[in-house]
């Protein structure tokens, strides 16, 4: 087997507890010697081994606070261990912050030559791929404005095509190929399937599992902290996915718990992730209000490539919620799906309150529309209106 590009061996990583002085002390020498235990603080990572080979694109899949920008940060030279061993051997680009380490009140200018400082980019290289960084970032008339003046969106599409210029062995990247507008989105979404076409390392973190399918072989899920399931992309995702399915009561903070209309089960009529009538969806949602006032639920959905195709309110179509105990309500809602071709799509549910004005709550569930073996819809089907029946 070829060296891997990429090791960790029994890697873990606590977050001290801030104390007093003495306290914090310790546990400062105790970090750096290696020597912190989850006693210590906060267990972001425990006990992780992985490898990535050579020209590998790997998946890390996982809920929010699961430690994957952690297990990022570690690898990307960010952060340092508690414990275990990380090998790392050649080049390294990481996404992780866009615009991090850029001067706000420098020009884009002056910040592409400070980012390429910092990246080790030589004067020469960033002379020689100057104008291919700038036409990539496409800012227009701004590149000589102070930083302070783009928009978040502007400061990342400098920081991407920055970061683009290194060649890099491998490429690490945390939820950033959403960045900027569609357009942009599609044009950083290129460029990583041509690294990766042409034989670049990348391990990728996203909660699209459409992306995680088409660009990773192999996929790491991690569940807080630890390795649940690798292996086979398809394999691991798929269960990824049955286990938000299954799981059923969404699990938020317990000072959150009580506070805001949250919902408390999305469910949707699926088999293994597959839809069991391929002309209607049915989703029943349960939400919790911490004032007994019927909640109003929103729904969205969208497609493989995260384009939103339809989205709906209660509040919109009248429906009314069936009270299922104190401060808990039920909506069932039905939406006809026999103008849309075969494929992978995604429901966003939210919770709301009455007047429809706040968003407190979100869960998403992924399904697969079957190929029933009828005819297409056309262009015309497609466009029609009717798409909902409640």
């Amino acid at each position: 087997m070829t060296e891997p590009l990429v090791r960790m061996v029994q890697v873990s990583k606590t977050y001290t507890r801030a104390g007093g002085g003495a306290q914090r002390l310790d546990g400062w020498l105790r970090a750096l010697l290696g020597r912190a235990s989850n006693a210590d603080g906060t267990a972001a990572l425990k006990n992780i081994s992985l490898h990535v080979a050579r020209g590998e694109s790997v998946g890390l899949i996982g809920d929010n606070g699961a430690g994957k920008s952690t297990l990022l940060k570690i690898l990307a030279g960010v952060l340092r261990q508690s414990s275990g061993r990380v090998t790392v051997s050649g080049r390294v680009a990481a996404l992780l912050e866009l615009g991090a380490g850029f001067n706000p009140d420098f020009s884009g200018r002056e910040n592409l030559a400070l980012g390429a400082a910092l990246m080790g980019v030589s004067a020469n290289q960033l002379r020689q791929r100057f104008d291919e960084i700038v036409a990539f970032a496409d800012l227009g008339g701004h590149l000589d404005r102070p930083l302070k003046h783009y928009s978040s969106g502007m400061a990342m599409r400098l920081g991407f095509a920055l970061a683009t210029t290194l060649d890099p062995d491998l490429l690490i990247t945390d939820e950033v190929l959403a960045v900027g507008d569609e357009s942009f989105q599609r044009k950083c979404n290129r460029w990583v399937d041509g690294y990766v076409a042409d034989g670049g390392t990348l391990l990728l973190v996203s909660h699209s599992m459409d992306q995680i399918r088409r660009l990773c072989r192999r996929t790491y899920w991690l569940k807080g902290g630890q390795i649940e399931q690798h292996g086979d992309t398809d394999e691991v995702v798929d269960a990824y996915l049955r286990y938000h399915e299954t799981k059923g009561v969404l699990e938020p903070d317990a000072d959150y718990a009580g506070a805001h209309y949250r919902l408390t089960r999305l469910e949707i009529n699926t088999d293994e992730g597959v839809l069991r009538n391929p002309e209607s969806l049915v989703i029943e949602a349960e939400l919790h209000s911490p004032d007994d006032r019927a909640p109003v639920v929103a729904l969205g959905l969208k497609d493989r490539h995260n384009t939103a195709i339809y989205g709906v309110t209660s509040e919109m179509h009248q429906i009314k919620p069936r009270r299922l105990g104190e401060r808990r309500f039920g909506f069932t809602l039905a939406l006809d799906l026999s103008r849309l071709l075969p494929g992978r799509y995604q429901v966003t549910g939210h919770a709301m309150d009455p007047e429809a004005l706040r968003l407190f709550d979100t869960a998403i569930r992924e399904f697969v529309l079957p190929d029933d073996g009828t005819a297409p819809p056309t262009a015309a089907d497609s466009a029609a209106s009717g798409f909902v029946r409640l």
